[in-house]
């Protein structure tokens, strides 16, 4: 997934399911193309829509609109967004400080109108459901590659292009537990380092996860995605969906530093 989303979304995996044995098998050649994924440029100052629509088991839907901003702060990324529809939840807003120091844990807050108050989510707890969504609020920062042994399973035609499917698995039970993921397997475009499918394994329940990104355009010379698919599935059976539209991308907006602090998660848009 992106970093800001997830790059998201992210932003965020086919094969068998295998029990990680923390063996540090890592690949120097997958290494390296996640490495370049990583470190593909994907801008600054950063604004955006986005459409999340929540799709039940019976096909009944809820959607949410919001308003994302992002910064780069140095090699940190900064992340606010903020529901803009339907009114009950009206500036639910969620700040995310993406720290590139492998050693530091990212920073996430969730502000809920209702309550009045802003709260840090630990560590422990960002396996958990993104506001209700099929992503959890661990695809919403970037995934530190030391935590990870790479593997290059193949390549392959998807979606029209070349691609490279890559095995990612947690070094630790610790990086298992926090981010919710057992393995990882990740579609990577030749021509652009651009994610455009991933099937994860998640440490809840034996569900599996498939996340497809499409609607791929270049914006101001940046790689964008603006369709993003989650399918939540536990064997043939489709538990959950999120259908994620993004629009009104633009990028060096001249965004001050103090929209990403507590104070203006607090106070909305």
């Amino acid at each position: 997934m992106q970093k800001h989303l997830a790059t998201l979304f992210i932003l965020m995996i086919t094969m068998t399911l295998i029990t990680p044995a923390f063996s540090f098998a890592d690949d120097p050649k997958a290494r390296e193309i996640m490495q370049k994924v990583d470190d593909r440029d994907n801008g600054d100052n950063r604004t955006n829509d986005m459409l999340m629509v929540l799709i039940d088991k019976n096909n009944d839907e809820r959607k949410k609109y919001f308003k994302i901003f992002s910064k780069d702060h140095g090699k940190d990324t900064h992340t606010i967004m903020f529901i803009v529809d339907p009114p009950s939840i009206k500036n639910t807003g969620f700040l995310t400080l993406d720290y590139d120091d492998p050693t530091k844990d990212d920073d996430q807050f969730l502000y809920l109108p209702a309550l009045g108050k802003s709260k840090r989510i630990a560590s422990n707890d960002k396996n958990g459901s993104f506001m209700g969504s099929d992503m959890n609020y661990s695809d919403m920062s970037s995934r530190e590659l030391p935590d990870y042994d790479f593997k290059l399973l193949k390549e392959l035609d998807l979606k029209g292009a070349q691609c490279w499917l890559i095995e990612s698995t947690p070094r630790s039970e610790k990086v298992m537990d926090e981010t919710g993921y057992k393995k990882s397997i990740y579609a990577i475009r030749q021509d652009n380092y651009m994610v455009t499918r991933i099937k994860a394994w998640t440490t809840e329940g034996d569900y599996i996860k498939l996340i497809d990104f499409d609607d791929l355009q270049k914006i101001e010379g940046i790689w964008v995605s603006l369709s993003i698919k989650v399918i939540k599935k536990r064997g043939d059976d489709v538990v959950h969906k999120t259908d994620i539209t993004i629009s009104q991308v633009a990028f060096n907006q001249n965004l001050a530093d103090d929209i990403f602090s507590k104070r203006r998660l607090e106070k909305g848009l």
